[in-house]
């Protein structure tokens, strides 16, 4: 009989709860009319950095680079991974251009594997969508230039979405 009241009072205050709303979220304090947008403060910047299309190496010399992942402290790496051509690469060139408009140019090795570290915009964990621009160019020893990466490297937050 006692268990039979207990439950029956649990039942009813768990139906209170639900009825007066205890259980709701909170609405958001922020509110923003059509045309205009709420902020916390910072702004991203607009980024018109592009990129333009790679060139296509000739099979018997093909070589490939892999632009890793910016990381919260904005280092971008970059790795020489050899191929066909290897043993035919005279320079490669590395180009960075920030956010802000600034470029780097460093010099990767042409043995597989190395690797050279780019300084890029590091994020402040606020906004997404600082992007670097990253390019590598491949000069072989006949003197032709390939541009073999073009890419966008977004800032990512510590929660990996970016967003």
């Amino acid at each position: 009989m006692k268990a039979r009241v207990i439950i029956l009072l649990i039942v009813f205050v768990c139906s209170a709860v639900v009825l007066c709303g205890c259980t709701s979220s909170q609405p958001s304090s922020s509110t923003s009319t059509p045309g205009t947008s709420s902020t916390s403060g910072a702004t991203a910047p607009t980024s018109t950095l592009t990129t333009t299309p790679t060139d296509v190496m000739p099979s018997d010399q093909a070589v490939t680079v892999t632009v890793g992942e910016k990381d919260y402290h904005g280092d971008i790496p970059v790795t020489f991974n050899g191929g066909f051509g290897q043993g035919n690469v005279n320079s490669i060139k590395v180009v960075l251009t920030r956010v802000d408009g600034t470029t780097d140019t460093e010099t990767l090795g042409s043995n597989a594997g190395t690797i050279v570290n780019l300084v890029g915009t590091p994020g402040n964990g606020t906004y997404a969508g600082e992007s670097d621009r990253v390019e590598v160019y491949v000069t072989m020893n006949n003197g032709q230039t390939y541009k073999v990466a073009d890419v966008l490297k977004q800032y990512r937050s510590r929660g990996g979405s970016g967003e």
